[in-house]
């Protein structure tokens, strides 16, 4: 009997407000290369690389980010075992459970990595080690959980009090998980010896979890069931049940099984691990600099120091700062003390009960063919460059609302228009009349930039009326 695969589940839900104005609903955190070139998602699945019997990641995500996720796997050299589409945000515990569910169709005795997609860890021989003692461990029915060793009293985490020992130094069974303590507490946790904090990391086999979840939330267990039963496969995605799913109970996998499961472990982990829960989390993991700043981007400071700066798209000069972060984006500016980082979610609410589109997306919004970036806009018209991917094709649409003027500036784009289909090359341009069918395809080798001039009555991107579309969208996304 072949030894059953260990099974990376990456849950890459979340919409890191904490983390704005770089990180925004269509564009959120897990997506940013924000420590190295590559994404945090795509670092945690590669910090994976070299872990034996290891299958491809089961990928659970919100469906507005599915082409994104299957377009940053595919740019590592990734192909998902499946990519599990939430209808909405229903936390940990079912999203565990639908990958359980998923991956025991394939495999009875799968193990399952449960991880989050939005972690920094900075040693990946000492991760790898422990999750090998956490293999062990689930084979004999445990589940379990990885505690992060800490190096100071810290508030924002949970934290999980140590049992007795199971492994020599390194296992114990969970004696307690606590919530986030004040500060007093959070001292004597750590000086105590015996609590860890709270990592949201957790390996299990996919039977065991289901069994100990129908034991202790069976409501989340039978709506989950339901979602998986009556998914639907959409391309490369699998798309769970909206309404079985909707109808779930939200909670943790914390709350729903593992604080109430006798079969519980902690395994410690001491590897330079972060959740990059703020933008001075993303100082502390930084390379400093002489003044101990950690700039990234077009940056001159000047008599300061202990800063964060991360200038995406102009300069930023400073003179005087200290322990301060300034984030730059191409429409928004963010500036605080470095202990006052957390109240940037205030901001972010205010701006959405504005309906303000910088908590939404950047200018620059990525879509399955290619990307749009707005370059201006004002009453009556709005002006965007369009790039398309080669051999990428937009789908088949009209507008009730505006028109669209195209001019390509590289590439060569071929452009149905009613029934008319035309070749435009370099400076040649067309007219998209307003309740007109179009569509836009790169029928060559290199990406085609255009730019398109929009004016009408209401130019928003849902005034889309789709007839045929190769990614499935009935949406404006």
């Amino acid at each position: 009997m072949s030894e059953a695969k260990l099974v990376p589940v990456i849950l890459s839900g979340g919409s890191g407000t904490r983390l704005w104005p770089l990180s925004r609903d269509v564009y959120p955190k897990q997506f940013l290369p924000l420590v190295s070139d590559e994404s945090l998602f795509q670092t945690t699945i590669q910090r994976l690389n070299g872990v034996k019997n290891i299958s491809s990641p089961l990928i659970i995500c919100n469906k507005q980010h599915r082409f994104l996720v299957a377009q940053q796997a595919r740019n590592i050299g990734i192909t998902p075992k499946s990519i599990i589409l939430e209808p909405i945000g229903r936390n940990t515990a079912p999203a565990a459970a639908c990958a359980a569910l998923v991956a025991i169709k394939e495999d009875p005795d799968s193990i399952l990595l449960v991880l989050p997609a939005d972690h920094i860890i900075q040693n990946a021989t000492e991760f790898q080690n422990q999750l090998a003692l956490g293999v062990t461990q689930a084979n004999e029915g445990k589940l379990v959980t990885f505690g992060i060793v800490p190096t100071e009293p810290q508030t924002g985490f949970g934290y999980i009090k140590r049992g007795a020992e199971i492994i020599a130094g390194d296992g114990f069974s969970v004696a307690e998980f606590v919530e986030k303590p004040d500060i007093k507490k959070a001292t004597l946790y750590v000086e105590s010896g015996e609590y860890y904090w709270n990592s949201g990391m957790f390996m299990f086999s996919a039977a065991k979890f289901l069994e100990e979840l129908n034991k202790f939330s069976p409501e989340i267990l039978d709506a989950c069931n339901e979602a998986v039963e009556q998914a639907e496969e959409d391309l490369d995605f699998l798309r769970l049940d909206n309404d079985s799913f909707s109808s779930c109970p939200k909670d943790s996998i914390d709350y729903a099984v593992m604080e109430k499961t006798t079969h519980s472990v902690v395994i410690p982990l001491d590897a330079g691990w972060s959740d990059v829960g703020s933008w001075s989390a993303l100082w502390d993991v930084g390379k400093k600099d002489e003044c101990n700043n950690v700039v990234t981007g077009d940056v001159s400071l000047e008599d300061s120091s202990d800063c964060y700066i991360n200038a995406n798209h102009r300069l930023v000069a400073a003179v005087g700062l200290k322990d301060h972060v300034v984030i730059e984006t191409s429409d928004s500016v963010f500036v605080a003390p470095k202990s006052q980082v957390q109240k940037v979610k205030a901001i972010v609410e205010r701006l959405k009960d504005q309906r303000r589109v910088e908590t939404i997306s950047h200018r620059k919004v990525f879509r399955p063919w290619g990307a749009y970036e707005s370059i201006t806009a004002a009453k009556g018209f709005q002006v965007k460059l369009i790039t398309v991917n080669p051999g990428a094709v937009l789908s088949l649409q009209l507008h009730h609302h505006r028109a669209e003027h195209w001019v390509v500036v590289g590439g060569s784009a071929t452009v149905t228009r009613g029934d008319e289909v035309i070749e435009l090359k370099e400076d040649q341009s067309t007219y998209i009349p307003l309740g007109v069918k179009h569509r836009l395809e790169n029928s060559g080798s290199t990406p085609l930039e255009l730019i398109e001039v929009q004016s009408g009555s209401y130019l928003g991107e849902d005034d889309i009326v789709r007839f045929e579309d190769l990614y499935g969208r009935t949406s404006s996304k």
